[in-house]
């Protein structure tokens, strides 16, 4: 804490969702990383402040003590900012495959991957606590995947890398192996912290000095029982939004032949029967649900987890009552950014930055457990919401 602000810095900023939910939290961001032009140009319209470190770079190629002295230029302090003296570092680090091995599949290893800078940085940074967040595969993603046909009677048992969960204990391993003490992940899902989107993310917060960290207790019930208010649906969301020119691609004449004849919550499962298979092409034979094909949202529902592009053939995210995939600003609303909030780009550019954002609400919610923990008070904590069979 600098001046009585609560100092933080983003990694994998994106759009700054993130950031944006910690802000309204009482953090100030005095520095971030961020890869995409456009997710900067974002950052600068909204947040000029932040010009000097809003520019597209590579997290390997970004020292912390560069972070360090762009923090301590915007708070004008005339010296870099101490390693110690920032009380958050956040992000996302993707744990993505990195290469191919013959018949084994993906690697997914987070040693091999952005993470462990995400991790270089907190080591150097040394802030009182660092949050990350990653999607809810992370739980489950082996290091080597073996294909299910080479497993079983007749195959070597599977190794200690090809367990589900292995990449996880990686994470988990490095992340303490800097010296931070760790909560055990949990799966929380951002409807319970009043976001009008069923959208699951895994948290991990990590201490420098040892204190009791956890997650805070939700807002919200899916059912409004606990004596909380019902999950946010998307009429709550969008409902009054002022979209005179929305923003968005139309769909293709062949998509609206199949759309006009479904109605508000209804998907390719209702079309009429000699039409399904025309309407569904080669995945009409294809495994599992396919709930996303040819599929009108529902008012009185939360959102399905908004991805990069609501208009895809099987993440479809129509208007439950027009003829046209979610607006631009619907999206935004969805992911609770503030309407006053500017994106830069195409709209597929637009798309994309929103749909790979932290809800800002879920942000604030944990910004806000973190601020009263860091000010010495003691929240409502949520000990174990979710007990995840690894531990």
């Amino acid at each position: 804490m600098i001046n009585n602000q609560l100092i933080s810095i983003g990694l994998f900023a994106g759009a700054f969702g993130l950031d944006l939910g910690l802000e309204q939290a009482g953090f100030h961001t005095v520095s971030l990383v961020e890869i995409e032009p456009d997710a900067n140009k974002t950052i600068v319209l909204n947040r000029p402040h932040l010009i000097e470190s809003a520019v597209p770079r590579d997290i390997r190629q970004v020292s912390a003590q560069r972070l360090l002295e762009e923090g301590g230029r915007v708070l004008e302090l005339g010296r870099p900012l101490l390693a110690g003296e920032v009380d958050l570092v956040t992000g996302g680090p993707p744990c993505q495959p990195f290469s191919t091995v013959g018949k084994r599949g993906s690697v997914i290893d987070p040693r091999g991957s952005l993470f462990m800078d995400f991790i270089r940085i907190v080591q150097e940074i040394q802030p009182r606590f660092f949050l990350m967040e990653n999607v809810k595969g992370l739980l489950s993603a082996p290091i080597h995947h073996r294909p299910h046909n080479q497993r079983g009677a007749g195959f070597p048992p599977l190794e200690s890398d090809e367990m589900e969960g292995a990449a996880l204990q990686i994470v988990l391993t490095e992340m303490r192996a800097i010296g931070y003490e760790v909560s055990p992940p949990l799966l929380v899902e951002a409807a319970d912290y009043g976001v009008p989107q069923t959208r699951s993310r895994v948290i991990f917060l990590g201490s420098r000095d040892g204190e009791s960290i956890s997650l805070p207790k939700p807002s919200h019930d899916r059912d409004g029982l606990k004596g909380l208010p019902k999950w946010q649906n998307l009429k709550d969301a969008i409902a009054d939004l002022s979209d005179p020119k929305p923003e968005y691609i139309p769909y293709s004449k062949q998509r609206l032949k199949y759309l006009a004849l479904l109605q508000e919550g209804q998907n390719w499962r209702h079309l009429p029967d000699e039409l399904k298979a025309e309407a569904m092409g080669g995945a009409y034979k294809s495994g599992g649900g396919k709930v996303g094909f040819y599929r009108r949202l529902s008012w009185n529902k939360p959102s399905p987890t908004v991805t990069t592009s609501p208009h895809q053939k099987a993440t479809d995210m129509c208007h439950p009552s027009e003829l046209r995939p979610l607006s631009v600003r619907e999206y935004a609303r969805i992911q609770t950014f503030p309407d006053e909030w500017l994106f830069y780009g195409s709209v597929t550019s637009k798309y994309k930055q929103i749909g790979n954002s932290v809800p800002v609400k879920l942000a604030y919610a944990l910004g806000k457990h973190l601020y009263k923990i860091i000010q010495g008070s003691n929240p409502e904590s949520l000990i174990i919401y979710q007990q995840l069979s690894l531990f």
